[in-house]
């Protein structure tokens, strides 16, 4: 059902422009058939802003509801004729409305719009009718016509006119015509089935061309306005001599079929109308009456021939047919008329219209599949076949179009849509006719997909592995941690850092929270820590946050920065005492120099040099063992005392080193150079820990061996002077563990005593291990100590 409310409402125009408003009409009409449509109506030329419709209390909303709904007007067409203010809820009339202009070939004027709500999607159809004002006066094509007619002319005799054209329509168009007084003249005003009045003068007495040649009468034509409103024109009548045969045309209607895609030039009909009068009272020529002014620019007239062709373009959305009427006058001034009713052809010439109505224009990627993303709605202007539409969209993409009413269609989702599959939708719709040659119209609609978080970052690897050199500066870059998002904005933006552990030390590294590079806080030290692994997080800026795992291992790569530590002899001796016999052989071990290196690699990879000797050509030192031996044979000429100092270089770049100062005595006895060592010597410190162990040695074995014969210590003392013998050096109190260098092997010997020697003093006898130099046997009598490699 349907609840009409109308209140009358009609306007004024005054001379001088002012209008007053007396009362609108408003017209309500709320039916359900699929959709509620409002009607009203309005005068038309009202001012702008003028008022139509209260929206808000019609239809029961809210004013907030029509503001969080974004309700909007959108009129047919491509000019916006109403707007809907969101803060009153009046609909109200951008411009001035002329129905005149805005329906020209229409007695009703009726404008179609649509109100859309959004959350949830409504659309309300409303029209408004535009009621006519009585704003326009009939006009006559011409303001002076001319007639001429014979003064033979009979009483009764009818001539037509020229009609006046009043752009209102209804009662405010024309009414009616009036002649001035005159005593020849009547006018008879006649009523066509399409209801267009035609007048024409009816002559009530005989004309007298000798009596008066010429008439002047004024013709009126009045609207039926309040107040109504009139235009005039002059009749001239011009009394011709005695034609007295009028032209007659061989049809009085001439009906003709067109198509609205006619060229330029073409024929449309010939009219013909035949004077048996001679000269120029049977000269024909041809002109339109009473035909509107669209028609006489869309078709010519041949004065001469009377051939109808087109010179304007048809339009047969604009009219679906043309009236007009043809006089025919000969040469006497007799006329007469035919009609020529044109109808106009529908041609497939017009494409579908796409207008997009509403438009999402970011859609969340986890929306729902049937999710509405735009409305729009499809308009072709022809007619049957050639105006019936379908949509289609082109490609293999999750969207689906879904008719709604009136050729609305909604654009909706079909699928859950992953943005880091396809950020963006590029949606070309197409919109094909049904005629004959088919027309199409493409509109693309452009939709973005907005990111979820629901990707975690990713690290490009699981375990990285950096490496830096040893006593680094502090806050020093080693490297960067990399982790991507495929998620965008701040569900992509990772931020990094590190794991805390409970029960571990503060980790010796930091990463950045934005670009994840990694630094060193501290110097390390490669020989109390040589690698360190630490777990660092990536956490991305979505709500809630999701995250990912990597494990940093740190390297710390050896420097050269510790020098060969000395084992033996020992650094706090400034001076190891060796014996070596007269008759020592070339290769006879001396001494062994012990050196170890707390680097790694190569920077702790030694090598012994012998830097400066007494005699540099009577000792070498092995390259890699350290062992000191006698390049050739010892010589009388030799001087007792040889001062040997041996370097050790470790491989680093730069190396470092260290020296061995030895002092070697060559001597005839080893009991002779004891003596003479430990007078020269300094005595030993009793209270050194070394001193306390030799001397806790002598005494055990000192008393096991006085437990035996005296006579056989001083044999085997004596015996003990022609073996090679060999003193003890002098270790540090503490030895460097390590696993790298040249380290001491262990020897074993027998060891005797002779009555007088001094506390710490004691001989190498006999090795039980002895070890000669490749092709060195001993010689007669001789044994020799040595290091077994």
């Amino acid at each position: 059902g349907c609840l009409f409310l109308r209140v009358m409402a009609c306007g004024r125009r005054s001379r001088d422009s002012k209008r007053q408003v007396i009362l609108f009409i408003l017209c309500v009409c709320v039916c359900q058939s699929g959709a509620e449509t409002l009607r009203y109506s309005l005068p038309e030329e009202m001012e702008r802003d003028s008022f139509v419709a209260n929206i808000s209390k019609d239809l029961g909303v809210p004013l907030s509801q029509l503001a969080a709904r974004k309700a909007r007007v959108v009129s047919e067409g491509n000019e916006q004729l109403f707007r809907l203010s969101p803060n009153t809820g009046v609909l109200m009339a951008k411009e001035s409305l002329d129905r005149e202009e805005i329906c020209p070939q229409s007695d009703t004027c009726t404008l179609v719009f649509k109100i859309f709500f959004e959350n949830p999607l409504q659309l309300i159809r409303g029209e408004v009718e535009v009621r006519d004002v009585n704003d326009n006066s009939p006009v006559f094509p011409e303001k002076e016509m001319v007639l001429e007619i014979l003064e033979t002319a009979s009483p009764g005799s009818r001539f037509p006119l020229e009609s006046a054209q009043d752009k209102d329509v209804g009662t405010n168009g024309l009414q009616n015509y009036s002649l001035g007084p005159n005593p020849h003249f009547s006018l008879a005003i006649g009523t066509a089935k399409d209801g267009v009045k035609h007048l024409e003068l009816v002559l009530q007495r005989q004309l007298d061309r000798e009596e008066q040649g010429e008439l002047n009468l004024l013709l009126t034509a009045t609207d039926g306005g309040s107040p109504p409103r009139s235009g005039t024109a002059q009749v001239r009548i011009v009394v011709l001599d005695a034609n007295d045969n009028i032209p007659v045309f061989d049809r009085e209607v001439y009906e003709v079929r067109l198509a609205e895609n006619s060229p330029l030039e073409q024929l449309v009909v010939r009219v013909t109308a035949a004077d048996p009068d001679e000269g120029s009272n049977g000269e024909v020529r041809y002109a339109f009456t009473q035909t509107s002014e669209r028609s006489r620019q869309l078709f010519q007239l041949n004065r001469t021939t009377g051939e109808i062709r087109v010179v304007g373009n048809l339009d047969f959305e604009e009219a679906k047919s043309h009236k007009m009427v043809v006089k025919a006058t000969d040469g006497g001034g007799l006329s007469a008329h035919c009609k020529v009713q044109v109808e106009v052809l529908d041609v497939n010439d017009n494409a579908p219209e796409i207008a997009l109505t509403s438009l999402t224009a970011s859609i969340a990627e986890d929306a729902p599949p049937r999710t509405v993303v735009a409305l729009f709605s499809v308009r072709d202007r022809d007619s049957g076949d050639n105006g019936r539409t379908e949509c289609s969209i082109d490609g293999d993409l999750p969207f689906s179009l879904t008719p709604t009413f009136d050729n609305y269609y909604e654009l909706r989702t079909n699928e859950a849509l992953d943005r880091e599959r396809t950020a963006e939708y590029n949606i070309t719709i197409t919109a094909t006719d049904w005629g004959t040659k088919r027309l199409s119209s493409r509109e693309s609609i452009f939709v973005q997909i907005a990111d979820v978080n629901d990707n975690p970052p990713e690290f490009t690897e699981e375990v990285y592995t950096m490496s830096v050199t040893e006593n680094n500066s502090p806050m020093l870059r080693i490297g960067r941690m990399k982790a991507t998002d495929a998620d965008a904005g701040k569900n992509a933006r990772v931020n990094y850092a590190l794991v805390r552990q409970e029960g571990k030390e503060q980790p010796e590294v930091s990463i950045n929270a934005e670009n994840g590079d990694v630094y060193i806080l501290r110097p390390l030290d490669y020989e109390k820590m040589r690698a360190f692994e630490v777990t660092v997080l990536a956490a991305d800026g979505g709500s809630p946050p999701l995250s990912a795992q990597a494990v940093l291992r740190v390297l710390v790569r050896d420097e050269n920065d510790n020098a060969p530590v000395l084992l033996h002899p020992g650094p706090e001796s400034s001076a190891a005492g060796e014996l070596v016999p007269r008759w020592a052989p070339s290769g006879y071990l001396v001494a062994k120099v012990v050196a170890v290196d707390a680097d790694a690699g190569q920077n702790a990879w030694l090598s012994y040099e012998l830097a400066k000797a007494t005699e540099p050509g009577l000792f070498c030192v092995g390259l890699h063992s350290g062992e000191v031996r006698t390049a050739r044979a010892v010589t009388e000429r030799d001087a007792a005392r040889q001062r040997l100092i041996v370097l050790v270089r470790d491989r680093g770049q730069p190396s470092r080193s260290a020296t061995a100062t030895l002092a070697v005595a060559l001597v005839e006895d080893f009991s002779e150079a004891h003596l003479r060592v430990s007078e020269e010597a300094p005595a030993a410190e009793p209270d050194g820990p070394l001193t306390l162990y030799l001397i806790a040695s002598l005494v055990c074995v000192s008393a096991l061996f006085l437990a035996t014969a005296v006579a056989a210590v001083v044999a085997k003392v004596r015996r003990a002077r022609r073996s090679e013998t060999e003193t003890l050096p002098t270790f540090p109190t503490t030895a460097t563990e390590s696993n790298a260098g040249s380290l001491p092997r262990s020897y074993v010997y027998d060891v005797c005593f002779a009555a007088g020697t001094v506390n710490s003093e004691f001989r190498f006898l006999r090795p039980l291990f002895p070890c000669f130099p490749a092709g060195l046997a001993p010689g007669p009598g001789e044994q020799r100590s040595s290091v077994c490699s």
